[in-house]
């Protein structure tokens, strides 16, 4: 398994972290079974975040660390201030809010890295950057990010922090697959384009995928004549991403491996720092996201795919 390397934290990252938004306390034999599948291939990120399953994803986590004895092993990645009910909460009551819950649920006194779940453009980079800034300080978390954050909110909060003599965003979590969104798959989600590629790029800044395959638009059992999922056809149905899903296949008949093996490379062969959120529910499906992390794509292949390049 390879890994990247996160500023503020000492630890390597696995390039494949593990989801947890199926994790509960009703299915801890499941979260047990799959953890120990991750951790065999070399994976030693999880995943998760203040709302997910109600809390219980970062209660299950935190039950199979305490039984394991992993906590200084793995890197927990949770996310924090989602709106809710009454609109955005990105700010530093919510943030301390979560953060102390997420702490208490995972059974442990810091995360590795923190996440804040969405962004909320009108409210002052400054102003989060601090309250981040004052639990950094007290030891609660080792990095932060934006998950759902555009790159010019990330550039605006790390001029900000270097201006003030503030550690600023470490990391980023938005979207990032072979199949491009036509529109958002939940409200206020980011999907990196080729301008925020650009960025990343440049500042060679981390990025953690989530949705990394299109939420299984990869697999095969897709076409445009299969229309019982409302959420991927309103999201992923376009000319553009049959094409790449035809590539895809091409590709994947060429080097021996499917096609959904190549989206995962597709992300993870990206010129910067790259990991990608996974979900797999079987040891299966597990190895299978490791071939695909083993592949290494050109950036001619990645052109190709991506349709910005005729032929490879």
């Amino acid at each position: 398994m390879q890994h990247i390397q996160i500023k503020g934290l000492h630890k390597p990252v696995s390039k494949l972290v593990m989801g947890s938004d199926f994790f509960t306390l009703s299915n801890g034999a499941d979260v047990s079974e799959i953890l120990h599948h991750y951790v065999a291939i070399g994976g030693n990120a999880i995943d998760s975040a203040h709302i997910y399953c109600g809390g219980q994803s970062e209660q299950a986590i935190g039950i199979w660390l305490d039984e394991t004895g992993k906590r200084e092993e793995m890197v927990l990645f949770t996310k924090g201030a989602h709106h809710d009910q009454n609109g955005p909460r990105v700010n530093p009551e919510a943030i301390r809010h979560d953060l102390l819950t997420s702490l208490e649920r995972l059974r442990t006194d810091y995360i590795d890295l923190y996440g804040l779940h969405r962004d909320d453009p009108a409210t002052p980079v400054g102003i989060i950057v601090e309250a981040l800034n004052e639990h950094l300080e007290a030891g609660r978390i080792r990095a932060f990010g934006g998950s759902n954050w555009t790159h010019q909110r990330l550039q605006e909060a790390n001029d900000y922090a270097a201006q003030h003599g503030l550690v600023g965003f470490s990391f980023s979590s938005p979207n990032l697959s072979l199949a491009k969104p036509n529109e958002p798959f939940w409200p206020g989600c980011v999907s990196a384009d080729a301008e925020a590629l650009s960025w990343y790029e440049a500042h060679q800044f981390p990025l953690l995928s989530w949705s990394s395959q299109a939420r299984g638009f990869f697999t095969g059992r897709y076409s445009p004549e299969v229309r019982d999922n409302a959420d991927l056809v309103r999201v992923f149905y376009s000319d553009a991403n049959w094409t790449r899903l035809q590539r895809a296949q091409k590709l994947a008949e060429e080097k021996g491996v499917s096609a959904i093996q190549i989206a995962l490379a597709y992300v993870l062969s990206q010129p910067f720092p790259a990991c990608a959120l996974i979900g797999p529910r079987s040891e299966t499906e597990m190895r299978s996201c490791l071939a695909g992390a083993q592949l290494v794509l050109s950036a001619e292949e990645l052109a190709w795919l991506d349709l910005t390049e005729a032929a490879v």
